[in-house]
């Protein structure tokens, strides 16, 4: 007896809950007690264990015997046997459950980008990504994959913290164009108007004008990480060759379709010196072996800067590299320098504006990266060292370009921008249908004039389209009947020291019929965010939009 009753109440010490919570209706049953309530609840184990105790060793003295089993009733259902303790089935956290009501409607589309974004987390080595997707303005699907800190094992999630690199630019065009739409700021005046702290500048020889329309579109001619301008010079003219090879083939290409295939020998010998010109460049020059911006020093700053104007002494009196408005020049620099326009023009410090923009636009978790605050949620950051074994990044400062890549957002706030972006792109279309619509935190004339595509430019993350201000922008355009169609969008990739991003809208295609009984913002907005440097994101958002786009048709 006293053996029984010490083995019992030792399990039930050592099991803790788990013999009465898991399998507390099969131990009664076979101890004789009256079945339990649906609102008892185990948990006391070694109280338990006791009276369990307490209860066979009365029944072993000579107690009342149990009444014997009810007899069969042969028209009740048959039970099922109870399970043991270790059979219990575990209730497994699932993402898609619970899932949100319009969300429900997505499951193909969110599936479909799931198994995508773990293929492309899996082919690059990264530690951890977040995504998040809103359609016509609500979000219906975020979700973390991987690690947020893989020393800690604390895994991805939607709140994530995670630095947002370019994807800072865009968020710095809207406080310039708030300060146009208050007739605070031209963009077509010389910057020095506003910052007098940065010198006028020549170019070979000849005195030119950098403006704030220039530095935005990064057309001004200021340098980027690097400083080599011949360098650079070369690389440029190298994408120039190659671009006007391919324009000559795509032309020649046409020029044999309406000939019926036969050759033209004049665009035969203007392609065999373009390629000889592009061999010749190659070896002479080996424009490739230009340093990546994660080669360069300037990267890695652990210097801490009070101030926009006192950021400028880092390349304020290096020459222009181009002739303003000449030549596409990407270059976080000239953010540094619009930081410190915006901070004249306003009146405020640039982070001070900043943060009564991002509390406008409700971005509550989006804030400038700082190492001494404790930011909840923030991620560590990684990058593969020369033995191809993950690493912390090193520390860095980025107090000097907080305009151009120095802040800290979620994969929510972000979709929260992208939609106040595709609202004040798309009101101006509606009020004629809808008169009580809200006016959107930009008019609809400067998102129209943010999002045109501006000539001379390059958008690095998709050949097809260009850049306009502060954003990349594909239109939409289709060769030939029954053949791929390039739909239109607006997008900006990020890449910084241990981590990636990319924020992508794609609008809806509207015409008068459709504007009946809907309400912007329509279309598809996509964020990712990840910590790994150099992981290319903008295609991959591009087809997890168009997966939504595929099932909007669908929702009642």
């Amino acid at each position: 007896m006293y053996r029984l009753l010490s083995a019992v109440t030792a399990r039930a010490a050592t099991t803790g809950g788990c013999v009465w919570g898991c399998g507390r209706r099969a131990v009664h049953q076979r101890a004789g007690l009256p079945p339990l309530g649906p609102g008892w609840v185990g948990g006391l184990g070694l109280g338990l264990g006791l009276a369990l105790g307490v209860k066979l060793a009365g029944g072993l003295r000579g107690a009342s015997p149990a009444p014997p089993a009810a007899a069969l009733d042969p028209e009740a259902p048959p039970q099922a046997e109870p399970l043991q303790p270790q059979e219990q089935p575990l209730a497994l956290w699932s993402p898609q459950t619970p899932a949100p009501p319009h969300a429900r409607h997505f499951a193909r589309a969110i599936d479909s980008s799931r198994d995508l974004l773990h293929r492309i987390k899996d082919e690059v080595g990264a530690p951890g990504i977040v995504v998040g997707v809103s359609v016509d303005g609500k979000e219906v699907w975020s979700e973390g994959l991987g690690y947020a800190d893989v020393e800690n094992r604390v895994p991805c999630k939607p709140e994530t913290v995670m630095r947002i690199a370019s994807i800072s630019k865009s968020l710095t065009m809207v406080a310039i164009a708030k300060l146009w739409e208050a007739g605070k700021l031209d963009l077509d005046i010389p910057v020095q108007h506003y910052v007098p702290e940065f010198p006028e500048k020549e170019y070979e020889g000849e005195k030119v004008s950098v403006t704030t329309r220039l530095l935005i579109s990064h057309l001004s001619g200021i340098r980027h990480y690097e400083k080599d301008m011949k360098k650079v010079k070369e690389e440029k003219a190298y994408k120039a060759l190659k671009m006007m090879k391919w324009m000559m083939e795509s032309d020649q290409e046409k020029e044999l379709k309406e000939k019926g295939g036969k050759s033209n020998e004049k665009n035969d010998i203007a392609k065999a010196k373009v390629e000889q010109d592009s061999e010749t460049k190659g070896r002479n020059s080996k424009p490739c072996k230009k340093k990546n911006d994660f080669e360069q020093g300037e990267l890695y700053l652990k210097e801490k800067f009070e101030n926009s104007i006192e950021s400028l002494r880092l390349f304020k009196n290096d020459p222009l590299f181009f002739k303003p408005g000449s030549q596409f020049l990407y270059s976080t620099f000239g953010y540094t320098l619009l930081a410190a326009i915006v901070e004249r023009a306003s009146g405020y410090k640039y982070l001070d504006y900043m943060q009564k923009i991002f509390h406008d636009l409700d971005m509550l978790t989006t804030v400038q990266e700082e190492n001494e605050p404790v930011i909840y949620n923030r991620a560590r950051f990684y990058v593969y060292n020369k033995k191809k074994r993950l690493v912390n990044t090193p520390y860095v400062d980025n107090s000097y370009k907080w305009a151009g890549g120095g802040f800290l957002s979620t994969v929510g706030d972000l979709l929260k921008f992208g939609n106040a972006m595709l609202y004040g792109y798309q009101v101006g279309l509606f009020k004629n249908s809808n008169e009580n619509l809200l006016p959107g935190y930009l008019k609809p004339e400067t998102m129209l004039m943010i999002w045109t595509p501006v000539p001379n430019t390059e958008m690095s993350w998709d050949k097809e389209g260009k850049y306009a201000m502060a954003w990349g922008v594909v239109e939409k355009k289709q060769t030939y009947g029954s053949c791929r169609k390039q739909r239109h969008y607006a997008s900006h990739t990020g890449g910084a020291v241990g981590a990636s991003s990319v924020l992508l809208v794609l609008p809806e295609e509207l015409d008068a019929d459709a504007l009946n009984n809907k309400v912007p913002p329509r279309g598809i907005v996509v964020s990712i965010i990840c910590n790994m440097q150099s992981v290319g994101l903008n295609s991959t958002a591009l087809k997890i939009a168009l997966e939504f786009d595929k099932d909007r048709s669908d929702v009642p």
